[in-house]
């Protein structure tokens, strides 16, 4: 396994803006993060805030699985941000990367489907392994 492999392609050059974005997180990350993915609350895994990987900085991230979340803005909605968000999930995805995209919206009103959709991720990523 390469370096990169085992790392998850981890960026340490990041890791400041990492910081900074996990104590400036939206509403919907923080909401995702309390009531859904800390403490081992998805099937046992541990996930990551803010997680530096290539040139970007994900919202989530459970290495064990390669499973990345991302809680989408309306800042999203722009066509050249949707652009941007294609290139960067095809980059994750061709590194081995599962990548699950909620809007804020979607976090903030429906957070038992948005847990349920997870679940349901990290039971086929189960199976794959």
């Amino acid at each position: 396994m390469s370096k990169n492999n085992t790392n998850h392609h981890y960026n340490k050059q990041l890791k400041p803006v990492a910081r900074i974005l996990r104590k400036r997180m939206t509403k919907a990350e923080a909401a995702l993060w309390k009531y859904g993915l800390r403490k081992k609350k998805r099937r046992g895994y541990t996930f990551n805030r803010q997680r530096p990987v290539f040139g970007f900085v994900v919202d989530f991230m459970c290495k064990q699985l390669n499973l990345i979340i991302e809680v989408d803005g309306s800042s999203h909605d722009h066509p050249r941000a949707q652009k941007k968000d294609r290139e960067r999930q095809g980059k994750l995805e061709d590194a081995g990367f599962t990548i699950l995209r909620f809007t804020n919206q979607d976090v903030l009103k429906n957070m038992d489907s948005v847990c349920r959709r997870i679940d349901e991720e990290i039971a086929l990523l189960e199976v794959k392994e």
